[in-house]
Order: C-alpha cells, then sequence, then structure tokens
C-alpha cells in the first residue's frame, strides 16, 4: 500500500517541479522588464551614469566628463537631459561646492549658447556640437581660474584649461557613438569596432567616478574594473579582451597616476581570459588569478598582492553571477562572436526562406493559373461543336421553321427525329456536296413542307458555323499552350525556390582531409569551401598560393580530389594572380561522364554568303548538351533572320530550365502570332545527356537524323508540320540511347534531298554515311557536303547544313592520385 502511495506521488511532485520551474521564470522575466523600463526608458540609468561622470577626475582636478555627457544626452535624447543633469550635479556635489557650482554653470552657458546660435547650425548641429563643447568649456575654466585666485591667468592655467577643452572635445564625439548603445533597441545591431571601444571609454570614464571608494578594504573600481575586461573576454576573445583592458587602465591611470600599472594587469588578464574562454567562465577567470599573481609578484608587495587575488576574486564572483542570457545578448552585437554569426546566419536564413516563399506563392499563382486554363480547355471541345451547332440550328429553324404551321409537330412532338435529320442535313452540305443524297431527299419532303428553303438557309450560315468553329478552337488551342507556359515557368520558379531552400553543408572531415592530403605534397591550401558533394554534382572552391603557374590544380589537387571522393573531379574554373607572392583562386567540379565533339559544313544557295539555314549548339548546363538546325522557308537574307530568330528563341526558353516540348510549343506560338505573311521554319533539335548519352529529338518539319553506330545506320526520323503554321503544334519526341564512339548526323533538307537523280533519299544517304571511313566529325560533315554538291556537277541549288555530332567517355587527362598510399607511405618511413 505504501509502495502505490509512493508510486502516485512521485508524477505529482514531477509537476509540481515543473510548475515552480515556470513560476520562477516567468517571475524573472517580470523582473528583467521591470528593471529595463526603470533603467532604460525612465533614464534611472542616465542618472547614475551622470553620477559617477560627475565625480570623476583626471589628473586630480579636472572634470571633463560632465558637459561632454550632458550635450550628447541633450542631442540625443532630449527628453532624458533633465535627470542626466540631476546625476552630473549630485556626483560634483560629492567631491566639492566648487564642482557642482562649475558644472552648472558650465552647462547653463552650453544651453544658452547652443539655443541661441542653433539657428545657424540646423543643418550641421551634431558637427557644430564638439567645437560648442570645447569654447564652452575654455571660457568657463578660464572665467572660473580669474575669480577663483583673482589675479592674472599664467601660462599653466591656460595650458589645463587647454588640455581639458580637448578632452571635452573628444569625449564628446566619443559619447555621441556611445550613449546610443544604452539604449538597447529591439532592433539588433552589429557594433562597430570604434563604437566597441567608445563603449568601453564610457564605461571605464563611468568607472573613474568610482575611484576612493572601498569595501571590506578592497578598491570598488578595480573589482568593477577587471569584471568589465572578464566579460569582454569571455564574450569575444583575447583580441577584444586585451583592448577593453589597455583602454580602461589607460582611464585609470590619468585618473590616478598611482593606477598605473593596472593598465598592464587588465591588459594582461584581458588577453589571458579571452585565450582561455573555451572552458567557459572558470576558465576566463582563471586567467584573471593567473595574470594577478604575475603582475601582482613583480609590482606589488606580498600584503598588496593578497589585497589584488582578493579584489579579482571578488569579480570573478561578479561574472560567474552574470546570467548567459546577459552575456548572450551583449555578444550577438560583437562581430566575430559565435552568436553572432549564430544572428547573422540566423537573418540570412530569415531571407533565405522569405525568398523562396515568395517565389513558391509566384510558383503557386502559375500553377493555378494553368489550371484554371487547363479547366477552360479540358473536355469543352465536343461541348463546343455542340453548342455552335445548336446556335447554327437556332438561327435555320428561325428563317425557316418559326413561321411554319407544323412547328409543334416537329419540334415539339418529333424533337429528337427532327434534330437528327437536321444534323444529317449539315453533315452533307459541310461535305461539299451540292445536292443532298435520295434518301436525305425522300426523308426532307416527307417531313418538311419547306425543305428547300431549309437547305437554302443552311448553305447560307454555314459559312458563319464553320468560322465560328474555327474561331472556338483557335481560341481553346491558345488557352491549352498558354496553359503549358504556366506550368513550364510555375516548374521552373518551384525549382528555383528549391534551389534557394538548399543550405550549404558543413563538411568539416572532408576538408581536414583536403588539407592532410595537400600537405603529403607540400602544397599550401590557403582555403577550402565545399558546396556541394553530392554525387556527379560536385562543387569545391579553393585559393592555393599562386606559384609559377606550371598546372598544380589540374596536375595534382584535381587528382587528389578525385581519389578522395570516388569520382573524376576537373578544374572548371581558374583565376591566377599573376604576380608572385598572390594567389590563385580555383573551382574543382565533377567531370561528365561524355563529352562531345561537333563539326559543321554549310553553303548559302548559288555560293552565297547568307544561307537560310541556322544552326546552333547550346549547353544548357545540368549536364545536357543541345544541337539544333532550323531552315527558315525560301532562301537569303529573309529566310535567315527567320531560322536565326527560331533558334535564338529557343535557346533563352531552352536555358531558363523550361521543358523541351513547351520551349518548342511556345516558339512556335510566337512566331504563329508575330506576323500575317506566310514565312515558316523547320526545327530539327538533339539533346543529349553527358551522364549517361541519353538523346532526344524534337523534329518540327525535318527532314530525318542518322545515327552511325560502326556499321550500322540507325534512322530518326518524326512527322510534324513546320513551326509557325499552326497555332498548336504537336511535338513527337524520339529518345535514342547512345553509345561511345557514336556519330549523331543531323542535316537540312539541302543536304537530305539535295543528290540528283536519287529516288530513294533514305538508302542514299545511309550508303555514303557507312562508305564513310574517318570518325572526325569535321571531316565527315565536310565528305557529305562534297557528296551531295557533287551529284549535281558542282551547283549548291539550295542552302545546305550539315552538323556531325561524336559521342566519347570523358577520360581525364590526369589518372587520380591515390592519397591513402601516399599517407601509408609516410607513415612507415
Amino acid at each position: 500500500m505504501e509502495r502505490v502511495e509512493q508510486n502516485l506521488m512521485e508524477p505529482v511532485s514531477n509537476v509540481n517541479l515543473e510548475n515552480t520551474k515556470v513560476e520562477v521564470s516567468r517571475g524573472l522575466r517580470r523582473l528583467s522588464f521591470k528593471l529595463e523600463s526603470l533603467l532604460i526608458q525612465q533614464g534611472f540609468a542616465l542618472f547614475l551614469i551622470g553620477f559617477l561622470l560627475g565625480r570623476a577626475l583626471i589628473l586630480s582636478h579636472l572634470t571633463p566628463f560632465a558637459l561632454p555627457f550632458f550635450a550628447a544626452v541633450y542631442m540625443i535624447r532630449r527628453d532624458r537631459a533633465p535627470i542626466a543633469l540631476i546625476g552630473l550635479l549630485a556626483g560634483s556635489l560629492t567631491l566639492s561646492l566648487e564642482n557642482i557650482t562649475y558644472t552648472f554653470s558650465i552647462t547653463i552657458l552650453f544651453l544658452i549658447s547652443y539655443r541661441l546660435s542653433s539657428k545657424y547650425f540646423q543643418k550641421a548641429e551634431l558637427r557644430a556640437l564638439p567645437f560648442f563643447v570645447l569654447f564652452t568649456t575654455l571660457t568657463v575654466k578660464l572665467l572660473f581660474i580669474y575669480v577663483q585666485h583673482n589675479q592674472i591667468i599664467t601660462t599653466y592655467d591656460l595650458l589645463m584649461a587647454g588640455v581639458e577643452a580637448g578632452l571635452t572635445f573628444i569625449l564628446t564625439l566619443i559619447f555621441m557613438q556611445s550613449i546610443p548603445l544604452l539604449s538597447f533597441n529591439k532592433r539588433k545591431r552589429t557594433l562597430k569596432t570604434e563604437e566597441i571601444v567608445s563603449l568601453v571609454i564610457l564605461l571605464a570614464s563611468v568607472m573613474t567616478g568610482t575611484i576612493g571608494w572601498s569595501l571590506y578594504g578592497l578598491s570598488v573600481e578595480h573589482i568593477f574594473s577587471r569584471y568589465l575586461v572578464l566579460v569582454f573576454a569571455f564574450i569575444a576573445g583575447a583580441s577584444v579582451g586585451s583592448t577593453v583592458g589597455v583602454v580602461t587602465g589607460l582611464i585609470f591611470s590619468l585618473a590616478n597616476v598611482s593606477s598605473f600599472y593596472q593598465m598592464s594587469l587588465l591588459a594582461f588578464a584581458g588577453l589571458l581570459g579571452g585565450l582561455l574562454r573555451e572552458g567557459k567562465k572558470v576558465g576566463t577567470a582563471l586567467g584573471l588569478i593567473v595574470a594577478t599573481l604575475l603582475i601582482g609578484m613583480y609590482g606589488e608587495a606580498e600584503g598588496s598582492l593578497t589585497q589584488s587575488l582578493y579584489e579579482s576574486a571578488a569579480a570573478m564572483f561578479f561574472l560567474l553571477l552574470t546570467p548567459r542570457s546577459l552575456t548572450g545578448k551583449l555578444a550577438k552585437h560583437i562581430p566575430g562572436t559565435v552568436e553572432h554569426s549564430n544572428e547573422q546566419q540566423q537573418y540570412l536564413r530569415k531571407m533565405r526562406d522569405v525568398t523562396s516563399n515568395r517565389v513558391e506563392q509566384f510558383a503557386s499563382v502559375f500553377k493555378a493559373l494553368s489550371n484554371s486554363f487547363l479547366k477552360m480547355h479540358n473536355g469543352n471541345e465536343e461541348d463546343v461543336e455542340q453548342r455552335e451547332l445548336d446556335y447554327f440550328l437556332s438561327n435555320v429553324t428561325e428563317k425557316t421553321c418559326q413561321t411554319c404551321f407544323k412547328k409543334e409537330q416537329c419540334w415539339a412532338k418529333n424533337f429528337h427525329q427532327t434534330y437528327e435529320m437536321m444534323e444529317n442535313i449539315v453533315y452533307e452540305v459541310d461535305h461539299g456536296n451540292p445536292n443532298l443524297s435520295q434518301r436525305m431527299s425522300r426523308e426532307l419532303e416527307k417531313n418538311c413542307v419547306k425543305g428547300q428553303r431549309v437547305q437554302e438557309a443552311i448553305r447560307q450560315e454555314l459559312t458563319h458555323y464553320q468560322a465560328n468553329l474555327k474561331l472556338k478552337k483557335q481560341v481553346y488551342e491558345s488557352r491549352k499552350l498558354v496553359a503549358d507556359q504556366l506550368l513550364g515557368v510555375s516548374k521552373v520558379m518551384g525549382d528555383f525556390a528549391m534551389e534557394i531552400q538548399r543550405e550549404r553543408e558543413n563538411h568539416y572531415s572532408q576538408e581536414e582531409q583536403i588539407f592532410e592530403a595537400m600537405k603529403i605534397f607540400d602544397i599550401e591550401v590557403e582555403n577550402v569551401e565545399i558546396y556541394s558533394l553530392q554525387e556527379g554534382n560536385v562543387d569545391i572552391d579553393m585559393v592555393i598560393p599562386y606559384t609559377s603557374g606550371h598546372g598544380e590544380c589540374e596536375k595534382l589537387v584535381a587528382p587528389m580530389l578525385s581519389d578522395i571522393l570516388g569520382e573524376t573531379i576537373v578544374v572548371q574554373k581558374e583565376e591566377h594572380a599573376g604576380f608572385p607572392g598572390g594567389y590563385c583562386h580555383a573551382t574543382f567540379r565533377s567531370a561528365k561522364a561524355y563529352v562531345v565533339e561537333s563539326g559543321v559544313a554549310h553553303a548559302a544557295k548559288g555560293g552565297g554568303l547568307v544561307s537560310g539555314d541556322s544552326y546552333s549548339t547550346i549547353d544548357l548546363g545540368s549536364g545536357k548538351y543541345a544541337v539544333a538546325i532550323s531552315d527558315g522557308m525560301g532562301n537569303g537574307e529573309r529566310a535567315h533572320r527567320e531560322s536565326n530568330e527560331t533558334l535564338s528563341l529557343l535557346q533563352k526558353i531552352l536555358k531558363s530550365g523550361i521543358e523541351e516540348k513547351v520551349a518548342i510549343k511556345s516558339v512556335n506560338s510566337i512566331l504563329a502570332l508575330r506576323t500575317t505573311d506566310e514565312i515558316f521554319s523547320t526545327l530539327d533539335l538533339a539533346i543529349i545527356d553527358l551522364q549517361d548519352a541519353t538523346s532526344k529529338y524534337l523534329k518540327i518539319g525535318s527532314t530525318p537524323s542518322f545515327i552511325k553506330r560502326g556499321d550500322k545506320i540507325i534512322k530518326v526520323e518524326a512527322s510534324n508540320l513546320p513551326i509557325g503554321i499552326l497555332h498548336d503544334v504537336e511535338v513527337d519526341v524520339v529518345t535514342e540511347q547512345l553509345k561511345a564512339g557514336d556519330l549523331l548526323i543531323m542535316m537540312s533538307d539541302g543536304i537530305f534531298e539535295g543528290p540528283k537523280h536519287v529516288e530513294n533519299y533514305d538508302v542514299w544517304m545511309k550508303r555514303k554515311i557507312s562508305e564513310i571511313e574517318t570518325s572526325d566529325p569535321q571531316e565527315v560533315a565536310d565528305l557529305l557536303m562534297e557528296e551531295v554538291i557533287r551529284t549535281r556537277s558542282g551547283e549548291i541549288e539550295d542552302d545546305m547544313t550539315v552538323v556531325v555530332v561524336k559521342i566519347q567517355h570523358n577520360l581525364p587527362k590526369w589518372a587520380s592520385i591515390p592519397v591513402s598510399k601516399y599517407k601509408k607511405e609516410k607513415q612507415v618511413s
């Protein structure tokens, strides 16, 4: 029984513990919010800073901090200037009545002079502010010296007044940069180096106001200065920590010459604490202890060393009490920290996601538009014809049957029989029969008293019916084409959105492996960036010190990468510095499994300069290669312009990533709608995948192509009308698997139908191709051109173009270097 009660009580206690944690977390958040409201929004932080700056001294009697602080607050947070002034006066009062009088007088004189002359500096208030502070300080200081001593002002007095005025000028510039940083805006921003230094100077200046304070014999300014150095060393590392130590120590040494050794201690503590920050707060604190021991043993007596250790221990205690949330929030603003990098990555990730979502939204919009056009098209063609037939028969019956006395009998009692008879009459008239068949004539005479009139009305309305039907079909064909184009754009944008979403993966182990492999051959590598290790799509950037341009990247680096990654890697791009001591930036990519070599032979009609044929070889990216031939109708400049424009449009659309069929239909619609002239073009397109050697052929009104594989000749053909004739062209795709050593031969009709006195062009072309012994693409193209021209006795009666492409295995120029073998040999030796 007791065990059962204990089991029942355990979940209850766990729930209570979780509730307690939640309540504590909420209480801490409320406390943090109230403290932030009190310190920042209500200006209590400015009061505290003003209080400490009001009592801060330089060289024991100079007070250069009060007016720069008030002037900066007055310019940046004018509504909080009275609070800052009260704090300054309260701090000055702790020193003497003379100091509070001086502080009050200098601020009042600054306000009067600034308000009187501000209208002359409306466009340059911030730039003029340091000069107002300078002259105000100089004037008031000299007046106070004159009134206080009641004598002529000496050179020493002028010098000290000038020093204090110069310090106020510099401090005004510093406070104008650092005070906005104390507002802790919700908007995250990255601090510049000068802003960090300005903030440290402000904090160190504030801590000089604690000089002379002690707690249980421990110096307050020493504790908080070391705490400040520890915080920055823990957050930003050795460089920032040592910088903060030097700046803070310099400010303290100016305030009190006896504290000069503090600069060495703080700088050394910042350096060691930053170097040991991998050990978290304990490691940073250990750096302060070591620095205190080393500096204290050489600079101070044993008693002072003990006191210094106590002060360092107090600073360590405050560091350990500092919440992680506060240090993390501050670290996000300092460049070089992990938190700042994560913040930047988060921002970039957010921007990438926003961009990707926008692209996906556009893709979904285009897809929705495509679906809407398809819905308007699918299943409606028969309905359109039926509807147009109904309209047609309605017009006919309106002219004939509307006034007939048998209307009720024909269309009310025998509707289906009458409608079918009218359909048959329309069918016979539509197919060009001048007279109706005997069966149809007898049926019409039997059922209709106005048969001749009905025939005449049908013949009259038939022209309008056919025109409307043709127009409707064109509209629906255009809708389908637009739907295909929108769907193609949607797919491209969807793929682009996925590319945006793909993050660069971390490949630390592979990067280290590359560094180690390079060391084996004494190749220095400055930097390695791996963007993708996907098989067939490797993408690596490397920075290597430039030597003498002996091809290290191609001969050594790429072969070693081939062994490490298990596939052939080649140098895609290489940029040399061009001078000794510079760097070489190289990009390494996966080699394609196949390469193509092309040869072209072409001639214009009659040996002219302008041919109506155009050809193009296009690298589509993503491992695809396209070859296209277009033959414009006729010859000369106009045909050349037509064929060239066809290929230009096709090339741009294909490179955008749209599917081949949609690309060809788009080109066809553009050319068909562009002009009413009857100028058309053929298109012969072959797309070869260089990874597996599959090839697609899209032939629009073009001649057959041939594949030569040893002694075997394969014919590739498709029957489609030339491009630009119909608004909706049907594209048949023929797929063939190519092999290494194959020759793909594409030609225009000037070559295929060029031979004279030949009845079967296919047989003749196959025989000529099989007789060619060379496998060089350019030689094959030249020989075919020469054979055709010879049959014409040297006459070129039409534009001629032949393109020959040879498929080969991509054999790397340099074999891979087995890196693991050299590693073992090096370890054995």
